[in-house]
């Protein structure tokens, strides 16, 4: 029996590419990312593996952006409007990230390959733009509304984090992969510090802690 087909004529290749993410995610565990793959779930969603093929003209790389971009969307769609308002900020990034670790949960082989092809030299700067954007959906729907350096550095600090945190749940297998869960919470942990003592920093001179002036209190105090 032929499968229900999920394709119609008014889908763009990049809603086509959507659509097919996830079942081309399930098929790389055991085709990798490849044409196989993409022909697997193109027959899983009914539609033309000639048309499939075009839509992943790019490869595996292509393959792999449609899914991280799977995965932002249902993320957005997930946290939509002020679904964190309430939470504090480290725990308004932990539950996206950990939402986003969910979905990829039993498709960790699929993951181990993406991220190997990710680090070849010729995509890294593919998989840079890739992880950015994924932080930049994250601080977008944790609240953020930086607009200076801090807009960059933010994001630039939890792609590095996510990344980090990727290649640890791709070979984690502790119990509800507790391993991952807490090697992201000490990662965020040690952001929150650093945002700390650079807020710190950024204190007017007056307001700001400072050792020489403390000692000159204690020779000469104030009468």
């Amino acid at each position: 029996m032929a499968p229900e087909s999920n394709f119609t004529p008014d889908l763009t290749l990049g809603e086509m590419r959507l659509v097919l993410a996830e079942a081309i995610a399930d098929a790389a565990v055991f085709d990798g990312w490849s044409a196989a793959a993409v022909a697997a779930a193109a027959q899983e969603h009914g539609i033309d593996p000639k048309i499939a093929a075009l839509a992943f003209s790019g490869g595996a790389m292509a393959m792999i952006a449609a899914w991280i971009g799977s995965v932002d969307a249902a993320m957005e769609a997930a946290f939509a409007g002020n679904a964190l308002a309430n939470a504090p900020i480290r725990e308004r990034i932990r539950r996206l990230v950990t939402f986003r670790l969910d979905a990829l949960t039993g498709r960790e082989e699929a993951l181990r390959r993406a991220l190997a092809i990710m680090a070849m030299p010729q995509n890294a700067a593919a998989a840079m733009r890739l992880g950015w954007a994924s932080a930049d959906a994250m601080w977008h729907l944790a609240g953020d509304t930086a607009s200076d350096f801090n807009h960059y550095s933010k994001r630039t600090i939890l792609a590095g984090i996510y990344a980090a945190t990727l290649a640890v749940f791709a070979n984690d297998e502790s119990p509800d992969k507790a391993e991952t869960h807490g090697f992201l919470d000490r990662r965020i942990e040690g952001v929150m510090r650093f945002e700390k003592a650079k807020a710190q920093l950024l204190l007017p001179n007056e307001q700001r802690f400072s050792l020489a002036r403390f000692l000159g209190r204690l020779r000469y105090p104030a009468v």
